[in-house]
């Protein structure tokens, strides 16, 4: 049998594509590519493009609604703090679901996160000895969370949907038993001023977000480790036959979002300078929405870490105008609903026309 188990898209970006001893890839015949502009919009470059579209869109249209409040370096500053949160998040989100996976608990495991390294115990410990304690304290939580809804999914054998939701209620309510409903206030100021500082006028929580979304490119594209995840996302039967151990790899997957859970605690903590049981609010919603909008396949099998950036940036920039605008929460509601709805319509499209 065969072992390659992903090809490469236009663009360079790899998808799942595992083959057997016989020939064609497993599932049917080898889908269609079209040539010229269609093929292009359908392939990664075409994608990508579409996106930046989008945003430049939206620039435009914050340009001539809210003028140089919205145009001013410090509001793109502003974009780019908010985003970069929810943005590291997406960027685990975009494993887990390249892998065929989902994960309805992110924000709880943020909040968990969060309220664990802020506890007195925790901050007089990071007194004592450094404020590094708290960052190990909130990414240690975060990838405990993370593997024990990995070894539920992978090896309880329950569908990431109710394991991830369980996860959810239960350490949302940790979360709040241990601040005991209480915003905790972070008294280490070592912590707040790193993190809350910038290098060359550019916010350290922006640099971390680029540093995780560049990891995860590579980590995603040139590795084994993200070959391995597409063509499990793409065909789990297909690279268990090809020698890939498809529940350890998906318990890694599960792990790698909590990292990154508690990697964006820890970020949320600097910007606000707390930890409580109410951070991470509908975080599920916005990763998964902004990992879909970027082009990462609801189904698995294909995942891209550029597209998740531009998705969180598209989101972030709509909020942004939004509110200088004065609409209201519901208001925008309606227009990423709309947006994540239209997203999907047309990954379904592209997906018929590619397979025709």
């Amino acid at each position: 049998m065969s072992a390659d188990v992903t090809k490469v898209d236009q663009a360079g970006e790899p998808v799942a594509a595992a083959t057997t001893a016989s020939g064609p890839p497993v599932g049917g015949a080898a889908p269609r590519r079209d040539g010229g502009l269609a093929g292009f919009l359908s392939g990664p470059a075409g994608r990508s493009a579409g996106l930046v579209l989008a945003l430049v869109l939206l620039i435009v249209v914050g340009i001539i609604t809210a003028g140089d409040r919205f145009a001013s370096p410090e509001n793109a500053l502003t974009i780019l703090r908010l985003g970069s949160v929810i943005g590291v998040v997406s960027v685990g989100m975009t494993f887990v679901i390249s892998g065929g996976g989902i994960d309805l608990s992110v924000g709880a495991i943020v909040a968990l996160s969060s309220v664990w390294a802020t506890t007195v115990a925790t901050q007089t410990m990071a007194a004592n000895y450094h404020w590094i304690v708290m960052v190990v304290a909130a990414i240690v939580v975060g990838a405990a969370c993370g593997l024990v809804n990995g070894v539920l999914i992978a090896y309880g054998r329950m569908a990431p949907f109710i394991a991830t939701l369980a996860m959810l209620a239960a350490a949302r309510g940790l979360a709040e038993i241990i601040a005991k409903r209480r915003t905790q206030i972070i008294r280490e100021r070592g912590f707040i001023d790193f993190f809350g500082g910038s290098v060359l006028g550019i916010p350290v929580l922006v640099i971390m977000f680029a540093i995780v979304a560049v990891v995860g490119w590579v980590l995603l594209n040139r590795t084994t480790f993200g070959r391995r995840t597409l063509a499990i996302g793409g065909n789990p039967e297909a690279a268990r036959l090809a020698g890939i151990r498809v529940q350890r790899q998906t318990m890694y997957l599960y792990i790698l979002l909590g990292v990154a859970c508690g990697i964006a605690a820890v970020m949320i903590m600097a910007r606000t300078t707390t930890g409580t049981s109410t951070h991470g609010t509908l975080y599920e919603l916005d990763a998964i929405a902004a990992v879909v909008i970027g082009g990462t396949l609801l189904s698995g099998g294909r995942g891209t870490i550029v597209g998740t950036v531009l998705g969180v940036l598209i989101f972030t920039t709509l909020t942004n105008v939004f509110t200088l605008n004065n609409l209201d929460t519901s208001t925008q509601a309606v227009a990423k609903g709309a947006i994540i709805v239209a997203a999907v319509l047309l990954q379904q499209r592209v997906s018929r026309t590619r397979s025709t």
